[in-house]
């Protein structure tokens, strides 16, 4: 494949995360102005989605690390495999955010 799925996940990302930030800044502004409290749920959100992902992304790169080093791949095939399946957990929730946050009506 020559590394295209790992340009295509990291292009994705990069267009993808600063929408989300955008929407939860917005979010939170919103929540600011209006003297809210409900947006705690989403700040809450906000820090535990990061932690997971952080601690998902780093089981799947030992596991694509650990079946690499079992295949005898080529140390650039290895890399990849381990940046697309560390870069996974992270793209997942990015997407995941930006369709629900931008389906929000407020």
């Amino acid at each position: 494949m020559g590394g295209r799925q790992l340009r295509r996940d990291a292009f994705s990302l990069w267009l993808e995360a600063p929408l989300v930030i955008a929407l939860r800044c917005h979010e939170m502004g919103l929540a600011a102005l209006t003297g809210s409290t409900q947006n705690s749920a989403e700040m809450t959100r906000m820090v535990t989605e990061k932690m997971a992902a952080a601690a998902e992304s780093v089981v799947a790169a030992n596991f694509a690390l650990a079946s690499a080093m079992m295949t005898a791949a080529s140390p650039g095939t290895a890399a990849r495999a381990v940046s697309e399946a560390a870069m996974k957990p992270y793209g997942k929730r990015v997407r995941r955010n930006a369709r629900r946050l931008a389906a929000r009506k407020n």
